[in-house]
């Protein structure tokens, strides 16, 4: 049976809901990290190691899974089945291979990765050394979480979408365990072996169900069969487009180590805010992303380009849906669901400011960021990976451009803005590239949807004002379960708020909510 934009919503209500108990896990696991750490030189000493090989897992890992994988594996699922499986032994064959050497090399390049990745540790040489220490444990993680994401990539071509989604939730687990396990000697070491337990965990427990389906690892021929030329004419490209988004990080970590220039402890706030940003990012866009590129992946191979059309249409219209409101309220709680949630032990008033300051301006460009995430997907369906590298490196210029322009007079906030600057405008470079390519996307529907949601989200966004004036001495209460007991009644009042203003403006996305849908 074909799927749907409603089926797609569906699975991504599915891998939403998983996403959203694993970054609960994520901020307890953030909280004992910043309780033991704050912004010290061992966080971001582990901040920088840990984004090494998660920077190379985009590249190598999730970038083959989104852009090549999954659009060669829905074609010969449709046209092929009888050679799906040989395929994707092949995959896994390639990626293992490739994976195995860039952890060696990574082990052994470790003193000039970091050299390179946080030039400004090098005024600091005890933390300089720490960070190479902990690049080398962690680089092994690359192995393990790109074939994880390659395992992810098959399974969603299958429409297995729940077993993948859970699997962040076991790194999460692991990770706290071994911090609150850790060595008094060396803490941020043990922090680093539940890194490598929880991505071991991850790849075992797809495992299984890809050998029920018929996964058989074996030894299948790889440079001679035909597969291997396509995938890697799709994955280039992509590989491109990886390294451009990647950079974007590089160049706000190179900025943000120069604490003379950004502040002291720059490296562990734009982790902390980008671990709250990725909240909904994760739970709403990514997971719309991801559910639905088999499906653009299936409406490409057809003859009429209006399917995918009304699918991207549909699709942006419901990430806004849930970016918008999402913005006001961190705009709005920021401060506050920081200082609450980190706010303790070695996190000091000055960590909370700089973090809160952050998060704000990343949270600006919610919609850009989700936005791009549809948009590139959509050009991956049509196995268009070009495109997405050339406004992505436009994008890193912008980044780049404006970092050194606003790290002087915004500190680390700067940076932050610069990248929703620079996501903003590759989002605009996407979507006129599309709707050139194929058409018009329903771009008036689309605003006037946007509007509406903006209204509800800006009375949504009076009640956090409100509420958290009303609420004032029980969120700056002492106990932090009174505190957290408060933070979390003004969201659900907050959220309550919008989607009741939601149906007050008869915003139709509200019905494509599998869970509130009367057609369910």
């Amino acid at each position: 049976m074909a799927l749907t934009p409603r089926d797609a919503v569906r699975s991504a209500s599915t891998i939403g809901f998983a996403t959203l108990i694993s970054r609960i896990l994520g901020f307890i696991r953030d909280a004992v990290v910043a309780n033991l750490f704050g912004t010290s030189a061992p966080a971001q000493a582990f901040a920088v190691a840990f984004r090494i090989p998660n920077l190379l897992r985009d590249l190598v890992g999730e970038g083959a899974a989104n852009a090549a994988v999954v659009p060669v594996l829905t074609e010969h699922r449709k046209k092929r089945p009888e050679e799906f499986w040989n395929v994707t032994g092949i995959f896994f064959n390639l990626m293992a291979v490739v994976l195995a050497a860039l952890t060696a090399a990574g082990y052994f390049l470790a003193p000039w990765i970091v050299r390179i990745m946080a030039p400004g540790f090098l005024e600091d040489p005890a933390k300089f050394e720490l960070t190479v220490r902990l690049t080398r444990w962690l680089f092994p993680y690359l192995w393990l979480i790109g074939l994880t994401a390659l395992a992810s990539g098959v399974l969603n071509t299958l429409h297995h979408f729940t077993l993948p989604a859970y699997g962040p939730c076991l790194l999460n687990l692991s990770m706290i365990a071994f911090a609150l396990g850790f060595s008094p000697s060396e803490p941020v070491l043990s922090l680093a072996v539940g890194v490598l337990v929880g991505g071991f965990l991850q790849l075992a427990i797809q495992l299984p169900l890809l050998m029920r389906e018929g996964l058989r690892l074996g030894y299948p021929r790889i440079i001679t069969h035909p597969i291997v030329p396509q995938v890697l004419r799709l994955l280039g490209p992509r590989a491109l487009g990886s390294c451009v988004y990647q950079l974007n990080l590089l160049v706000d970590t190179i900025c943000a180590s120069w604490a003379t220039i950004v502040g002291n402890g720059a490296v562990a706030a734009l982790y902390y805010a980008n671990r709250l940003f990725q909240f909904p990012l994760a739970i709403v866009g990514t997971a719309l992303a991801q559910a639905s590129l088999p499906l653009m992946a299936s409406q490409a191979l057809e003859s009429s380009r209006e399917p995918l059309k009304k699918t991207v249409a549909a699709l942006l219209r419901m990430t806004w849906f849930f970016a918008i409101p999402a913005t006001v309220g961190l705009v709005v709680l920021g401060e506050t669901i920081v200082r609450i949630l980190f706010e303790h032990g070695e996190f000091t008033a000055q960590s909370t400011a700089m973090t809160a300051q952050a998060l704000v301006w990343y949270a600006v460009g919610l919609f850009a960021y989700m936005g791009v995430k549809i948009l590139t997907n959509a050009c991956y369906a049509l196995q268009d990976t070009k495109t997405p590298v050339r406004t992505a490196a436009v994008a890193l210029v912008i980044n780049a451009g404006l970092n050194v322009a606003l790290m002087w007079p915004m500190g680390v906030g700067g940076l932050a803005l610069a990248t929703t600057t620079a996501s903003t405008c590759n989002f605009i470079l996407l979507w006129r590239t599309l709707r050139r390519n194929v058409g018009s996307l329903g771009g008036l529907e689309i605003l006037a949807s946007a509007k509406r949601v903006l209204a509800a989200a800006l009375g949504m966004g009076l009640v956090c004002i409100a509420g958290r004036q009303f609420l004032t001495q029980w969120l700056d209460h002492s106990h932090r379960l009174i505190q957290a007991s408060a933070l979390l009644g003004l969201i659900a009042a907050a959220i309550g708020t919008f989607l009741g203003m939601s149906r007050l403006l008869r915003i139709e996305e509200l019905d494509h909510l599998p869970w509130i849908s009367k057609n369910s």
